[in-house]
């Protein structure tokens, strides 16, 4: 039996938005984060034990290499580039699953 991925999709552009509009109110539709701290500037640097099981997929329209490492080197499991096609959707569903286990 094939195990099922959900994933929650965050954007920051008003036409592609889904669930969240950033990543803080994403944390908070999850469960994970504090809705006082929203308003906080000292969100940028959320450590928390609960966080770290969360894996992180950046999207992006842009292709400019010092962000993507940036976002690599700061922990995004992933980053794929905008629009996405049937098969980045299936590469990434193989990737966060090989991740877990």
């Amino acid at each position: 039996m094939e195990e099922e991925l959900h994933v929650l999709a965050v954007d920051d552009n008003l036409m592609d938005l889904t669930t969240a509009e950033n990543g803080i109110r994403a944390l908070e539709y999850l469960g994970l984060g504090d809705s006082q701290q929203a308003d906080s500037s000292s969100t940028n640097n959320q450590e928390s034990s609960n966080l770290k099981e969360v894996p992180v997929v950046i999207l992006s329209s842009e292709n400019i290499p010092t962000r993507i490492n940036k976002c690599l080197a700061s922990g995004a499991q992933m980053f794929m580039q905008k629009p996405l096609k049937l098969s980045d959707v299936e590469k990434l569903k193989c990737h966060l699953l090989n991740c877990r286990s």
